[in-house]
Formats: structure tokens, sequence, C-alpha cells
């Protein structure tokens, strides 16, 4: 074998990259918009000193709520106010979720990661169990979807960059991400500063799965325009993976969502533009299914490499018990 041949196959997959990723940069962000919504949930969660494992089930009982809602309402009140009813009852019902979340991980002090197991497998079971009860004997038509606004994005995806911007700006410069950080690394302090730490754990919360109750929505009213059961297909866990990556930032998570997004999009990207020459007929010979497989397989080489480096926030996880007062 030719000495030369990988370093040359390598310089060719990254030229060919490079010219063609540009061009599919629309499909990046909308395969990474759910995994930033998702990254931005646990963000919150976190920074505030809950460890939310359960967005996951929270996107999915969310993109099924929003569907059923827009799937009853579209023939009544017209489409376009059905999907947008769909996204407030999405977004309503990841907050309900995540005052349940609080609720076990900041009043009752569960374990938190039993307490997002829940909400992962009751999401699976009871979301299967209701699409199959209403919606697939019913013979109706979909709920719609969202037509794209610009460049093949919908509201949604565009709304998903200017939040990234918004929260990582108000995390850093501002009184409300002063509080979340200071409750996140020491609510003893903040406490005896004066901060609520019980309540801002549940505003963080509680806002952080309202933003996963609108990737639910995205996913089933912006995205496909149907549900299907699982059809989170693990994007909770790539989310948690990017907010690792992007060290607990909005603005490193939606990076990371953005690394796991293109990792998704490569099999199309092959396959709408495939490349020339010896490197185009390895692409191809590749099957799909390890295209498929590639942005699971780019998550556990990640975490591998990043989490022994990566530093969450100290009380990350930690229960708080305010102590009584004399």
């Amino acid at each position: 074998m030719n000495l030369l041949f990988i370093p040359r196959l390598i310089a060719e997959l990254a030229v060919y990259l490079a010219t063609v990723v540009p061009d599919l940069l629309p499909i990046v962000l909308t395969l990474a918009t759910p995994l930033a919504l998702g990254a931005l949930c646990g963000v919150l969660c976190e920074r505030s000193g809950v460890v939310n494992i359960g967005i996951e089930g929270t996107m999915l009982t969310a993109a099924f709520m929003g569907y059923l809602t827009g799937f009853a309402l579209h023939g009544s009140i017209g489409a376009a106010a059905a999907i947008a009813a769909g996204v407030v009852v999405a977004m309503l019902t990841g907050a309900l979720l995540g005052l349940l979340h609080a609720w076990l991980c900041v009043t009752v002090r569960a374990d938190q990661i039993i307490a997002g197991t829940i909400l992962n497998v009751g999401a699976l079971g009871l979301t299967a169990y209701f699409n199959r009860l209403i919606i697939t004997p019913s013979g109706l038509g979909g709920a719609g979807v969202i037509p794209p606004i610009v460049f093949g994005l919908g509201p949604i995806a565009l709304a998903t960059l200017a939040l990234v911007g918004l929260i990582h700006f108000l995390l850093f410069n501002s009184r409300w991400g002063l509080r979340t950080r200071a409750v996140g690394e020491h609510p003893k302090a903040a406490d005896t500063v004066g901060i609520d730490v019980f309540r801002q754990r549940y505003q963080n919360v509680i806002a952080g799965c309202a933003l996963a109750g609108l990737a639910g929505a995205y996913l089933t009213l912006e995205s496909t325009g149907s549900f299907q059961n699982g059809m989170t297909g693990g994007r909770g866990f790539i989310a948690l993976a990017a907010m690792i990556f992007g060290r607990w930032t909005p603005i490193g998570a939606f990076g990371g969502a953005l690394l796991f997004g293109f990792f998704t999009a490569l099999g199309v990207i092959v396959r709408v533009r495939p490349a020339g020459g010896e490197l185009g007929d390895i692409l191809a010979a590749i099957p799909s299914f390890w295209y498929a497989a590639l942005p699971y397989l780019v998550t556990v080489v990640i975490l591998a490499g990043v989490v022994g480096r990566a530093i969450p926030p100290a009380a990350d996880g930690v229960p708080y018990e305010k102590e009584a007062r004399a």
C-alpha cells in the first residue's frame, strides 16, 4: 500500500467537506436544533445544581402532546392556529414535567438520576400507548408542518439561534445569571446572602424543560409533521453530551449540537453531493447503518475524551437542605 494513501485520502476528505458543507448548512442546522434546545435545557438545570437526564422523555412527551393538539384542532380552527396551539401545549407540557422533576429533586430530594430515568421510561411507554389508542385508529391526516421562513429554516430553528445568544448573555451578564451560577456552585453561600435556592432551582428546571418541550414541538410540528413512537431516538442524551462538550455554556453547547448535527447529516451529504474519484467510491461503499450510528459513536468518543477534563458546577446533582435558623 502506498504510504501516502491515507494522508492523501484525509486531505481529499477535508477539501470535499469544506466544499459541500456550506451549501448544506441548513440541513446541519435543522438536525442540530432539537439537540441545541435540549442542551440549553441541560445548561439551565445543571447550572443551578439539578441533574436532568430526563430531557429525552420530556422531549418525547412534548412532541406527542404538541402533535396531538395540532392533530385534534387542525380541522376546526385551521392548520396555522392548530400548529401554534400545538407549540404552546408542547412547551407547557415540558414546563409541567420540569415542575415534577424539580419537585422530586429539590423538594423531595430524590435521587436525580432515578427521577430522570422515571421520566424517560414513563414517556416512552405512555406516548406509545396513547398513540396507539388515539391517533393510529383515527385514520385522519397529520397536524401539518410549520413552513420554512428563510434558508430552509422554520421559526423554531431560527428562534433557537436567538435563544442561544440570549441565554448565554443573561447567564454571564445578569442578576438572574449570577444567582443561577451561585446556587449551582455554592448554594449555602447563596442562601446566606439571601438567594432563595429552592426558588431559583425550580425556575431554572421549569424554564429549561419548557425549552426541551419546544424541541419536541420542533420534531413533530416543524420537522416531520407526524409522530412516531420513540421518535426522539436518543436526542435527549446526545443533547446532554453536547452540553458537556460545551462545558455547560449555551454557546459551547450549541457548538456541540452543530458537531453532532453535522455527523448526523454526513450520511445525507455523501449521497446528495457524492465525492468524486477514489474517495467517492469509499464513502459510497460504507453501509448506511454506519452513517446512522455515527452520531452515537462520536458521542461515546467525545465523552470519553472530554468528561474527565470537563468540570461541572460544584453543587451539580447535590440536593440542598436548608439549615434551620436559631
